[in-house]
């Protein structure tokens, strides 16, 4: 299982204060050193984190893989086009929201995310989909031609108890289950840390995590390479019990 990390909280820390640092950059080259296999960051329309500076400079300089969220608008799929990073994953954005507080609707959005889907692969970048641990999502997934999903955890990682919990899984595992079966690859993220990784890191389909909150919320404790160690550690304990 691939671990991509999400260092967009180290530019927030960088924008509390308009300055220089710490710089989201040579934070992403220390997670790689750690063992990350992805970089990922959100390049929002409000740029209230990561800046076009950010995205540019990491397109430059990392040498695993390079994951842009982003809405699906005229304008993203622009940059996107022009800094060519490896993935792009199409995210719905509110301008009031604090996160990422749910997938995007694949059959609500249609033909304007089919296009963005179609621009960007025909760009030679890889096109994957946030959404829902929801099976009509991934069926609209593939009909939009997106050759990858990354299934949203947030419920699953803020159920309230364990039957919640255990509600949510079944229905995160359903749904990789379906993605397989159909060809996309599945990724997952939103809310993971090393207490509730266990049960995603045990799903043989899913190929890949994204994590930032929880590993740069630890980096302030231990320092980043070991916050980076410590899930991969943990993603391959749970991924041999598994």
């Amino acid at each position: 299982m691939r671990l991509g990390v999400n260092v967009d909280h180290v530019a927030t820390v960088r924008e509390a204060r308009k300055g220089r640092s710490p710089d989201p950059v040579p934070a992403a080259l220390l997670c790689e050193e750690a063992g990350a296999s992805q970089i990922t960051v959100h390049l929002r329309e409000d740029r209230r984190h990561i800046q076009d500076r950010d995205v540019r400079l990491l397109r430059q300089l990392v040498k695993t893989s390079l994951n842009l969220e982003m809405a699906a608008t005229d304008d993203m799929v622009a940059i996107a086009l022009s800094i060519r990073p490896d993935t792009s994953t199409l995210v719905p954005e509110k301008r009031e929201e604090l996160t990422t507080e749910g997938g995007l609707n694949v059959a609500g959005g249609g033909e304007r995310i089919a296009a963005a889907v179609k621009q960007l692969q025909q760009g030679g970048i890889r096109v994957s989909l946030f959404i829902d641990p929801d099976l009509e999502q991934v069926k609209e997934s593939l009909r939009v031609g997106a050759k990858a999903i990354e299934i949203h955890t947030g419920r699953y990682a803020n159920a309230a108890t364990e039957e919640e919990r255990r509600e949510e899984m079944e229905r995160v595992a359903d749904a990789a289950s379906l993605a397989r079966k159909i060809g996309l690859e599945v990724g997952a993220g939103h809310g993971l840390d090393v207490h509730n990784i266990g049960a995603i890191a045990r799903l043989p389909e899913i190929a890949e995590v994204n994590i930032g909150h929880s590993i740069i919320s630890r980096a302030v404790m231990v320092g980043i390479g070991a916050a980076v160690r410590e899930m991969i550690e943990t993603i391959r304990y749970h991924r041999l019990r598994g």
